[in-house]
C-alpha cells in the first residue's frame, strides 16, 4: 500500500517500523516539528523525524495541518491511506478524508472506554482490569471513529511506563494486521454512551493524598509513573514513589508505620518498592532507607 505516517513520540516508532518492514510505500513521514532540548537547547528532532530519517524515508513538519499549502502537499502524495500513531495535533476534514481509504488510528484504549489524552493512565487508575489497543478509521470527532481490530491486556502491577512499551509493540502488529485485511474486517461502530474522557495529565493531580484507600494509591502511583510520578514531602525533599505495594496497616494517614517505611493510609497502607528523590536516580527501598532513614512515627506530607 502507498502510505502516509503520521507520528511524533517514542510511542509510535514501532508503527512506523513495522509498516516499513512489511513492505509498504511509505511517500512520507508526517512528525511535529523539531523543539528545543537539553541544556543547550538545540533543536532536537522527535524520534519518529529521526528513525524516518534512519530509514531513508522523507520527512515533512508542518506546523498546522489546517494551513491550505501543507493540506495540498498532503493531497499531492495520492496515498491510500494514512497511519496516525499520536502524531500531536487534530486532524481537519480535508486530511481525514484524503487518502483514498481514509486515515488509522492507533489508540491506547479498548475504546470506547478512554477518548483522550491519556488513556493508559487513566485506565490504571480507574482500576481497569484490562487495557489494550484499538485500531479505529478516523473521522472529526475525538477518537470517535469506527473499530476495526482490538487486542487487550491485564493492567494488575503495571505502571503506565510498563503498559506504554508493551501497547506500543501491540499496536505495531495490529496496525499491519490491520491494514492486510481491510477488504475483511467489518468496522464496528462506538456506543458513545459508553466513553469516557481520559484527561491529560495534570502535575497538580500528582500529590499523594494519605487519606485516600491504599488500593487507590497504588493504582495512581503506577499510573503516574514515571512522569509526572506520584510524589510527598517527608524531612523536607520531595520523593517520587514509582512502585509501591498496598498492605496491611492501619494508623493515622501518612503515619510511618515501622522501618520498611510503610505508611498508614485512609485504610490499609503502602509499603514502597522504588522510589525517587529530587535530582537524583531511582532507586529500591532497601537503598533508599540506607540512605535516608525514615523513623517510625514520622508524618508525611
Amino acid at each position: 500500500m502507498r502510505l502516509i505516517f503520521m507520528g511524533t513520540p517514542d510511542f509510535a516508532v514501532p508503527t512506523l517500523n513495522a509498516l516499513h518492514a512489511a513492505g509498504h510505500d511509505i511517500c512520507a513521514v508526517y512528525s511535529q516539528p523539531p523543539a528545543r532540548a537539553g541544556r543547550g537547547k538545540q533543536l532536537r528532532p522527535s524520534p519518529v523525524h529521526a528513525r524516518a530519517e534512519e530509514l531513508g524515508l522523507q520527512v515533512r513538519t508542518p506546523a498546522s495541518m489546517r494551513d491550505e499549502a501543507a493540506q495540498a502537499d498532503f493531497l499531492a502524495l495520492e496515498a491510500d491511506a494514512a497511519v496516525v500513531v499520536a502524531y500531536g495535533q487534530i486532524l481537519p476534514l480535508a486530511i481525514i478524508n484524503g487518502p483514498r481509504l481514509g486515515c488509522f488510528n492507533v489508540h491506547g484504549s479498548l475504546l470506547p472506554r478512554w477518548r483522550g489524552a491519556a488513556p493508559i493512565q487513566r485506565a490504571i487508575e480507574a482500576g481497569d482490569a484490562m487495557t489494550g489497543i484499538t485500531i479505529m478509521q478516523m473521522e472529526t470527532g475525538l477518537d470517535t471513529g469506527p473499530m476495526l481490530l482490538k487486542g487487550e491486556t491485564p493492567t494488575a502491577g503495571k505502571t503506565a511506563s510498563d503498559l506504554h512499551d508493551e501497547l506500543m509493540q501491540m499496536g505495531a502488529e495490529l496496525m499491519v494486521l490491520a491494514l492486510g485485511k481491510l477488504e475483511t474486517i467489518t468496522p464496528e461502530r462506538q456506543d458513545g454512551t459508553l466513553a469516557t474522557y481520559a484527561a491529560k495529565i495534570d502535575k497538580a493531580e500528582a500529590k499523594i493524598d494519605w487519606y485516600r484507600p491504599a488500593a487507590e494509591i497504588e493504582r495512581k502511583v503506577r499510573a503516574f509513573s514515571p512522569f509526572p510520578g506520584a510524589w510527598f514531602e517527608v524531612g523536607g525533599d520531595r520523593v517520587k514513589l514509582l512502585r509501591a505495594e498496598a498492605v496491611p496497616g492501619e494508623g493515622a494517614a501518612g503515619t510511618v508505620l515501622d522501618d520498611r517505611f510503610t505508611i498508614a493510609c485512609g485504610s490499609g497502607a503502602i509499603r514502597p518498592v522504588e522510589l525517587q528523590r529530587a535530582g537524583k536516580p531511582a532507586m529500591a527501598l532497601d537503598d533508599y532507607l540506607r540512605g535516608n532513614p525514615v523513623p517510625v512515627g514520622e508524618v508525611l506530607s
